[in-house]
């Protein structure tokens, strides 16, 4: 019998209503596979953790921090497998320290190194069904870690790996990825099939369904996600590797921002290093920059150069650059009303024209474009806010990904 590994979000187990439907699917599973659980923190639990420790310290212990925000798995994966046990099922909660789930890294962020089979293997094979918590992990002096945000989709997708399982399905309260964000347009399409490279690029650029810590894990391990929804049955959308899609679209889907800053710097004395200059204590600040242009002037002695950030670094990046001694401008300018729309696609590889017609529909709109980023897979362009959704409607309209 070949294993099965179901992961379900904080919405899927958010209500005792919820985790007894979910308990119903499992069981439907549990007659063809072997399944393994994994659960997420009831929706809201961990928030309300970790508004809990911002009221006890200003300064929360990074360790503490771990043990506290892990908790919430704990509850949720007990209360599934009592349920799975209610039905008539052989069913346990397992805990990362208990498994071991190893982690390396910083608390709060660490990474999965490994994953220890053996009794998990053993009750399979008993006919059991694990249920192990999401999200947490144990490193080499035995603390309790924290994957990060989203880091239940990061476990399942590595204990897929470890226990070689047929499939991954990620369980949440959408069903599936659509080819833009359906809350702003109506004719998204959902996506039956989207490589790693894909959602990846997706997720960075403003897509909420999956974090890429979790895309890129599954993308170096070659493990197929299909994400689909807990609420409805219907088949959701597989993460795979190029060679498995067969697509004739050029584009597979658009990604916005709508949390963006810009920040220009002109009259910059243009010499080596300035950028360097300007954007290292910006970095050591965990401030991430975004697009970025430069403009040399004609005699080549001063630069104007425009970048972008997130909305909420504004303030801080307006008081690292003032206080930077070591670059001298004439003036700094800022926009806080723009956002990026992004087209992605492998098969722009092998296309061209595609960044012609993006501009020419946008064009065609009225819409100025004021930023431009490229990678292979993907075109960015920074915008004013009040444009998107006219950006998002025309570029969906030209490249077909409502049909």
């Amino acid at each position: 019998m070949e294993t099965i590994v179901l992961k379900f979000g904080g919405t899927s187990v958010g209500s005792i209503s919820r985790i007894k439907k979910v308990a119903k699917l499992i069981k439907s599973y549990s007659k063809k596979y072997k399944v393994i659980v994994l659960s997420s923190a009831m929706s809201g639990t961990t928030n309300n953790l970790i508004k809990m420790s911002k009221d006890i310290s200003s300064n929360f212990s990074f360790h503490e921090y771990d043990t506290l925000v892990s908790a919430g798995e704990q509850i949720s994966c007990a209360l599934l497998s009592g349920r799975l046990i209610e039905i008539g099922l052989n069913s346990r909660s397992w805990m990362a320290w208990q498994i071991p789930i190893i982690t390396n890294g910083k608390h709060k962020f660490s990474r999965i190194s490994h994953i220890g089979k053996k009794e998990i293997q053993k009750y399979l094979n008993t006919g059991g069904i694990p249920v192990i918590a999401g999200f947490q992990g144990i490193n080499k002096n035995l603390r309790i870690t924290t994957i990060g945000r989203g880091g239940s989709d990061s476990s399942a997708i590595m204990i897929a790996k470890f226990f070689n399982a047929k499939r991954c399905i990620i369980y949440t309260d959408v069903e599936g990825i659509y080819t833009t964000d359906p809350n702003k347009l109506k004719n998204a399409k959902k996506i039956k099939k989207i490589s790693y490279e894909e959602i990846l690029e997706m997720a960075s650029l403003g897509s909420k369904v999956m974090q890429p810590n979790s895309i890129q894990d599954a993308r170096l391990n070659r493990v197929n996600v299909e994400v689909k929804s807990s609420f409805v049955r219907k088949p959701g959308t597989l993460i795979t590797k190029r060679k498995n899609i067969i697509n004739n679209k050029i584009i597979t889907g658009i990604s916005t921002t709508d949390n963006d800053a810009k920040v220009s710097l002109l009259g910059v004395n243009d010499r080596p290093g300035i950028a360097a200059s300007i954007f290292k204590p910006l970095s050591q600040n965990s401030i991430n920059v975004d697009m970025v242009v430069q403009n040399i002037s004609s005699n080549g002695k001063q630069t104007d150069l425009t970048f972008t950030i997130k909305l909420g670094d504004l303030q801080k990046t307006k008081k690292i650059i003032s206080s930077n001694k070591k670059i001298i401008y004439k003036k700094m300018i800022f926009d806080k009303f723009v956002s990026k729309v992004s087209i992605i696609g492998v098969g722009m590889i092998t296309t061209p024209g595609v960044t012609y017609r993006m501009f020419q529909a946008l064009a065609r709109k009225n819409i100025n474009i004021q930023v431009i980023s490229t990678s292979e897979i993907k075109i960015s362009v920074l915008i004013k806010k009040d444009s998107l959704n006219k950006a998002i409607k025309s570029l969906h309209k030209e490249f077909n990904l409502d049909k």
